[in-house]
């Protein structure tokens, strides 16, 4: 989350934010040195404007004896200033950020926090309270987005919604950035660009990330975030700029394209052309339908379906191998009517291998591209909206596609059927003594076959904790007390390994392959001790030494 956002720790909160309602015709204390407010007029909604904000006010000063000494009105135009920055009284300042839009207040403002023993002459004796009656219009946000005084940015037009683009997001901007002195030097009227990779200078990247759609802003930049010590040659349209140079930057935030990485590891790239409807996503086993072109590298068109009116929309089941491995993953992650640009590199695409793909030859090693929109989709049933004898028959169904896949040597796939077999039968607090007993069987096979797929994909620890979800169903279990050891034994636990081997001895002493394990496993006892023999043995002799 961009640090604009991150949620304040209770003393880092704006101190007025617990305090009550101000109500019309009463009046309270802002803070214990004497500052008052009492609210004339409420206004509008519940925002209240915050240090670096521009705010534009009426207002009225009187000494307490009635004597007015200033007024906006006298002059005929709004009074322009920056909260928090020291260009008022600091009753101002603290009074004002309570206000809200086109609210009207009187505010009791004490020497200490008006002008003091020193007064301002001839108007404001020593020592004086003022009575300000002061009127809210507007204000302008004003943030400093790089934390450092680097970049100010202050909001002309609100934006859309609430999201932000992200680095891998391409945004599409319009802007136009102008010297102190007011020449131009550089201006766009659209331009995309990778947000991660920025665009003209650091500064508008770094806005970006804090702007909504549609958002447009003035930016106040410091040479640090524009071109800094070296400045910027002439280049094309584009002027020069000075070394060590501010720039006030114009920018829009067009619109953007989220970009993700569907797989973690930057080899199935999901660029949103358009966003789909809602929330919800198909579910793994879900009946997808699809509008699908699938292109090379070369702009080679080798898959093309559900484009054309007369065409049949591309369906498929997810999570059963029926696509590609970045197609599969990539829908699952898609909303209805959603349609995006998906990058896949060969190890989810095609592979090493060439494939065949109607027409065309898929050459090795080829990265795929796919343009996908999500017409429909039917979710695989959960198990909230399964009766109990439909739970129990799906758990079964699921242990057994587990099973197939894992005779076929496709671990992962196989320990998430096996998962997906357990999360259908987890609360059985409904069930009838008879399911009860199907629903503990099914557990414990489930368990088990997912242990075994952890040994195999080398999660030894995932292995371990299975084993003992076994356990605790049914202590003297000998395949969970034989594979809880094999996990043990690999991740380094020789005595927790030794307690498992005697113990599923102890139930079956012919068990053939326990037998074996626990050979093993003495013989790695035995090198262990050797090694710690020699270790410290080698350490007392350099004592000796």
């Amino acid at each position: 989350m961009d640090e604009d956002f991150d949620i304040p720790q209770p003393e880092e909160m704006n101190e007025d934010f617990d305090l009550p309602e101000d109500k019309v015709g009463e009046e309270r204390d802002l803070n214990d040195l004497g500052l008052k407010k009492k609210l004339l007029k409420e206004g509008e909604g519940w925002d209240t404007p915050e240090t670096g904000d521009e705010v534009q006010v009426l207002y009225t000063g009187t000494l307490v004896d009635g004597t007015k000494f200033d007024a906006s009105l006298d002059r005929d135009q709004p009074f322009t200033f920056q909260l928090g920055s020291g260009q008022v009284i600091q009753g101002w300042d603290e009074g004002i950020r309570t206000m809200k839009k086109g609210e009207i207040a009187l505010f009791t403002i004490p020497p200490t926090l008006a002008y003091g023993e020193s007064g301002s002459p001839p108007t404001i004796p020593p020592n004086a309270t003022l009575l300000f009656e002061i009127e809210l219009l507007s204000w302008t946000s004003v943030k400093d987005i790089s934390k450092d005084g680097g970049i100010f940015k202050r909001i002309l037009s609100e934006g859309e919604k609430w999201e932000n683009p992200k680095d891998p997001d391409e945004a599409l901007v319009k802007y136009e950035v102008r010297l102190d002195d007011g020449k131009v030097v550089a201006k766009s009227d659209g331009v995309e660009f990778t947000v991660s990779e920025g665009h003209y200078c650091p500064a508008i990247s770094k806005a970006v990330k804090t702007m909504k759609k549609g958002e447009k802003v003035i930016l106040l930049v410091k040479p640090q975030y524009g071109f800094g010590e070296k400045g910027k040659p002439a280049h094309g349209d584009e002027g020069a700029v000075p070394p060590n140079a501010s720039l006030q930057i114009t920018l829009e935030l067009v619109s953007w394209k989220t970009v993700s990485d569907v797989t973690s590891d930057k080899k199935v790239i999901k660029k949103i052309l358009k966003e789909g409807e809602g929330f919800e996503r198909p579910n793994e086993g879900a009946i997808v339908k699809l509008k699908l072109v699938g292109k090379l590298q070369d702009g080679t068109v080798f898959f093309k379906k559900g484009r054309d009116e007369e065409d049949k929309l591309f369906e498929f089941k997810t999570d059963e191998e029926q696509v590609i491995d970045g197609l599969d993953k990539a829908v699952l992650t898609m909303k209805k009517g959603e349609v995006a640009l998906l990058t896949i590199a060969p190890e989810y695409a095609f592979g090493a291998s060439e494939s065949q793909q109607e027409s065309v030859l898929i050459p090795s090693n080829s990265t795929v591209y796919y343009e996908v929109e999500l017409v429909s989709y039917d979710k695989e049933k959960e198990s909230w909206d399964m009766s109990t004898e439909e739970k129990i028959e799906v758990a079964g169904k699921k242990k057994e596609e587990g099973n197939v896949l894992f005779k076929a040597g496709k671990y992962e796939r196989a320990s998430k059927r096996y998962e997906k077999a357990v999360k259908n039968i987890e609360y059985d607090s409904s069930f009838s003594e008879e399911e009860r007993k199907l629903s503990k069987t099914l557990k414990i096979a489930s368990y088990l076959n997912n242990a075994a797929c952890k040994l195999k994909l080398k999660e030894y620890k995932d292995a371990e904790r299975l084993c003992t979800k076994v356990l605790d169903i049914e202590s003297t279990n000998v395949k969970g007390l034989y594979r809880r050891a094999q996990a043990s034994m690999q991740l380094g636990d020789l005595d927790l390994a030794e307690i498992d081997v005697k113990k599923a001895l102890e139930v079956e002493p012919d068990n053939r392959e326990v037998k074996l394990e626990y050979r093993n496993l003495k013989e790695m006892i035995k090198e262990y001790n050797k090694k710690q023999a020699k270790f410290y043995g080698n350490m007392f002799s350099l004592t000796k030494a």
